[in-house]
């Protein structure tokens, strides 16, 4: 459990850095748009997976 919290904080991380980074640097609002869309699809799936007992 404690290693899948980790692993997603890790993921969430470097998402947020590389994306944030090119939506910062080419300024394109539908570009940011869809990086926003991404990252709440990778938190709700974080979630999901966090949220179900392991097997």
């Amino acid at each position: 459990m404690i290693v899948k919290i980790v692993a997603g904080i890790l993921a969430v991380t470097l998402f947020i850095i590389f994306n944030g980074a090119i939506a910062l640097k080419m300024k394109e609002v539908s570009l940011t748009i869809v990086i926003l869309i991404g990252f709440v699809m990778m938190a709700a799936d974080l979630y999901q997976s966090i949220k179900r007992k392991d097997d």
